[in-house]
């Protein structure tokens, strides 16, 4: 028998399988799988932004991008509406697939469905649990990942990503954003989308 918490095993299963992920990322000179990267980038933020959150949010925010390279962009038109669909079926399957690991980890379906309802984002604006994931999202995309985007866009529709990315964080959110360590070009960026 296990030694390990239901949510420890979790954890350890959501890392197993992002361990897997072919893409790599290098980040301070070390080459990762890309979503086992994520994955801890998430835990660490989320540390940082609500130290008092729960497990269920924590292995939320752990899973976010659970196994994402098995459902690529590439298999849906380039428009609008396929990359909305993308969206839409990646967050059933990683809600899918994080409550079955859930599941042969022990926990019940009340705690499977909420974390379901916030892989989903579920009434986002109203739960405070769901807005705190969606923060911690935000949060780790404009630290880590705004770079890279605004290198292979052009500079409108940067400013425009990041008007969405902001209109769908809280208070809280949007203060923790301000004080992350952006490159003055992304910080020029981010001004211009809160002005426009």
């Amino acid at each position: 028998m296990s030694s390990l918490s239901g949510f420890e095993r979790v954890i350890s299963a959501i890392d197993q399988i992002n361990r897997e992920d072919p893409n790599q990322q290098s980040s301070d000179g070390t080459s990762w799988p890309k979503e086992l990267l994520y994955s801890e980038r998430m835990t660490q933020k989320l540390c940082e932004f609500a130290p008092d959150a729960d497990e269920l949010l924590h292995i939320a925010a752990r899973g976010q991008h659970v196994r994402r390279w098995a459902i690529p962009r590439a298999g849906y038109p380039m428009d609008r509406a396929g990359y909305k669909r993308w969206r839409s079926e990646l967050a059933q399957y990683h809600a899918d697939l994080i409550t079955q690991l859930m599941a042969d980890a022990g926990y019940g379906e009340e705690a499977q469905q909420r974390v379901r309802d916030l892989l989903l984002k579920k009434r986002l604006k109203q739960d405070v649990g769901v807005q705190t994931l969606e923060d911690v999202i935000c949060l780790v995309f404009l630290q880590y990942y705004l770079e890279d985007f605004a290198a292979r866009h052009d500079k409108a529709k940067v400013v425009d990503i990041i008007g969405k990315t902001w209109r769908k964080m809280s208070e809280k959110g949007h203060n923790a954003a301000l004080a992350l360590p952006l490159s003055p070009a992304m910080q020029a960026l981010v001004g211009q989308a809160l002005a426009g």
